[in-house]
């Protein structure tokens, strides 16, 4: 990863009052930007939850590739993605 990507990772990490994330979230990023982010967050939890590729594509008119990806990162042994779902919604699922 370039030293640029880094940066941005930092400033991201160190940024945790919701608020400020909001604001740098709208000042980096486009609202189409912030759509993609958003749809590709809730295919993961879709995903997660157990619904199938099919569904998840019906139901936000996409097409089977762009959830492909995420399949596969949530079936990765030590996904990051996959640990922060459990984290969230482990809980949830064990009820």
């Amino acid at each position: 990863m370039d030293s640029t990507t880094k940066e941005l990772i930092d400033i991201f990490a160190r940024t945790q009052d919701p608020q400020e994330m909001e604001v740098l979230f709208q000042e980096i990023f486009t609202p189409s930007e912030i759509g993609t982010l958003t749809l590709r967050w809730q295919l993961l939890k879709d995903l997660y939850e157990g619904k199938t590729q099919r569904k998840i594509a019906a139901e936000h008119k996409i097409s089977l590739c762009k959830i492909t990806r995420g399949s596969k990162i949530l079936k990765t042994q030590g996904s990051y993605l996959k640990k922060v779902l459990d984290g969230i919604y482990g809980e949830k699922k064990k009820s």
